[in-house]
């Protein structure tokens, strides 16, 4: 077959520090270290708005999230109803069988936005719901957006982790055409919290070296930009105690391996229907997690911890010139995956992406993007604004006007702000200028003039933070009826 079938991988808040060479060493990663070892791995790939469903849109649209507009979680028929050249329809187009196959997070829960077939958590639910267990799946009580570890209630095969594999497992080996190429996105939950996974994954790194969290000289005290203080203080990330801290690191880590041997499961279909070495592969996730740094937890700034993502991308073997085994340190993000599959499967991007082909970029073939910018927030909430070129980053907070500047080539975990500092002024000021004259071309809100526009803080206080509704919500309900 002349055109390659594409698989898609991706993970729910998984950090970049937690896969491949950049996780602590006795991290278990097999297969992403594989993907690496016959691929390219990216090593500076962002999430530009670092929030689960504005990266997905950005992913199905192939588009910055300063172009699709979804800025903030919301749903997805806002960006995609109507849409012409979503993921799925430009891979339709090209005559390939389109798969979605995990958590889409799309709205209408059903809504396939282009995808021929679509197989959702929910599917799941019902699924464990129906077969009548005593112990369902997350009853233990812990939720979406806390940090606290818990045990799978679940053997791990009945996980909804265990689960999503099967699912693609079984469209590889059954349910595909096999006379057409297929284009699959098999979309892991994990390991956004709950952080919860099934024994030998729960143990596997308890006894181990954990890395201790990281605090920066901006995350403490006065110096805390107003919306990372709102965000951390609503769902009190900066109250939980250090040990928890270190347990949940561990879990997080066996959530991750736990993904790992099942993507394994996912290749050895691949390998024994005699496709592996045709297939193009794709290993992302939507966005990182603080878990602990910065006295933060969850995503939505751009530091590191939150938008800094694993990215691997493994050619096909046939292919001349792989770049097999190689490290890229460009600039990426999720809407380079539309062109760059589109263009693998032998078609033209649309015109109006603003994602680049990868394995154009991996073959020297078009220039690095020199800026990645970043928008989290809408006009009650404006959250923060930012962009890096790879080295330096700079992030504007609208809410009492602050600014953070970062080297991350000396200090990769955002430390020091080195915003007013002298050493700095020219790297602040050239990056400050280019964030600006850029919201000033679209008309943006956040500037008036060529000048930022600073907004009042709220005049609450940590009480009235800390006073919002439960965070760990919808654990045990799923919006699924078993009687039909």
């Amino acid at each position: 077959m002349d055109r390659p079938h594409i698989l898609l991988i991706t993970t729910d808040q998984q950090r970049h520090d937690s896969a491949g060479d950049a996780a602590p060493a006795f991290m278990r990663t097999p297969h992403f270290d594989h993907l690496t070892r016959e691929g390219v791995n990216f090593s500076a790939a962002y999430a530009d708005c670092p929030i689960c469903v504005p990266s997905r849109m950005s992913i199905m649209t192939g588009k910055y999230v300063t172009t699709h507009g979804m800025t903030g979680n919301g749903p997805s028929s806002r960006v995609l109803t109507g849409a012409r050249n979503t993921l799925p329809t430009c891979m339709n187009q090209l005559g390939y069988q389109t798969a979605a196959i995990g958590k889409m997070h799309f709205t209408p829960q059903r809504a396939r936005h282009g995808f021929q077939e679509m197989i959702l958590p929910e599917d799941y639910y019902r699924h464990m719901a129906r077969r009548g267990y005593d112990v369902q799946p997350m009853h233990h009580g812990l939720g979406q957006n806390e940090l606290y570890p818990g045990l799978a209630t679940v053997p791990e095969a009945l996980t909804l982790t265990s689960w999503t594999a099967e699912q693609c497992v079984e469209f590889i080996r059954e349910r595909r055409d096999p006379t057409v190429p297929f284009f699959l996105w098999c979309s892991f939950s994990k390991p956004h919290p709950p952080i919860d996974p099934p024994e030998p994954y729960y143990s596997m790194y308890l006894d181990c070296d954990i890395p201790q969290p990281v605090f920066g000289d901006w995350s403490e005290d006065e110096h805390v930009p107003y919306a990372f203080r709102l965000t951390r203080e609503k769902q009190s990330f900066d109250l939980v105690p250090p040990e928890i801290i270190r347990a949940a690191r561990a879990a997080y880590y066996g959530v991750i391996t736990q993904i790992d041997y099942n993507m394994g499961r996912i290749f050895a279909a691949l390998q024994d229907m005699g496709i592996f070495n045709e297939t193009l592969i794709i290993y992302t996730s939507d966005h990182g997690e603080y878990l602990g740094d910065h006295h933060a937890g969850a995503k939505s700034f751009f530091h590191e911890p939150s938008a800094h993502v694993p990215f691997a991308l493994r050619m096909p073997q046939p292919w001349d010139n792989r770049q097999h085994g190689t490290c890229n340190r460009s600039l990426v993000t999720l809407a380079d995956i539309l062109p760059t599959a589109v263009a693998a499967a032998g078609g033209t991007p649309p015109q109006d992406v603003d994602g680049v082909d990868l394995v154009a970029l991996a073959r020297g073939k078009i220039a690095p993007r020199p800026y990645l910018e970043s928008q989290m927030g809408g006009s009650n909430r404006p959250g923060n604004i930012a962009i890096t070129d790879g080295r330096w980053k700079y992030l504007w907070f609208p809410e009492g006007g602050s600014e953070q500047l970062f080297d991350l080539e000396s200090d990769p975990h955002e430390l020091r702000n080195l915003a007013g500092t002298a050493e700095a002024t020219s790297h602040l000021q050239r990056l400050r200028t280019e964030l600006i004259e850029r919201h000033y071309a679209r008309g943006s809100a956040a500037v008036a003039g060529r000048n930022w526009v600073t907004l009042p803080v709220p005049k609450d206080t940590e009480a009235d933070r800390r006073n919002t509704s439960w965070p760990g919500y919808h654990t045990e309900y799923h919006n699924v009826d078993v009687r039909h």
